[in-house]
């Protein structure tokens, strides 16, 4: 895990296109991941080393945004710290446009002004 890293909006956004063009491509080979899934009987051998396929595929997904100095906080979901909160984005967002302080969470994201 990376060093914490405390970002500026300004930082936090040049960072954001590289933050969407890799969680991008993690989304869209999960969710091809999950189609083949999806036809497989759950129980067997099969399916077993379908989900684990997705669980590495995320967890590198999450390796990658740490090494960026971002925080993951769930699938397809980073923080970036500046210090009094978090700016927030999830996928597929287009923009970095959310603050949360501390101790709110995704549900108390607020519109940045």
């Amino acid at each position: 895990m990376s060093e914490a890293r405390q970002w500026t909006l300004a930082s936090a956004r040049e960072m954001l296109g590289e933050v969407r063009e890799r969680t991008g491509k993690a989304v869209e080979e999960v969710e091809a991941l999950l189609v083949e899934r999806q036809k497989l009987p759950n129980g067997t051998p099969q399916a077993a080393a379908a989900d684990r396929t997705v669980a590495e595929r995320v967890g590198r997904w999450a390796r990658e945004m740490e090494a960026l100095g971002a925080d993951v906080k769930g699938p397809w979901l980073v923080d970036f710290d500046n210090g009094s909160g978090y700016f927030c984005w999830r996928w597929p967002e287009e923009s970095l446009d959310y603050f949360h302080g501390y101790d709110e969470g995704f549900a108390g994201r607020r519109r940045i002004q």
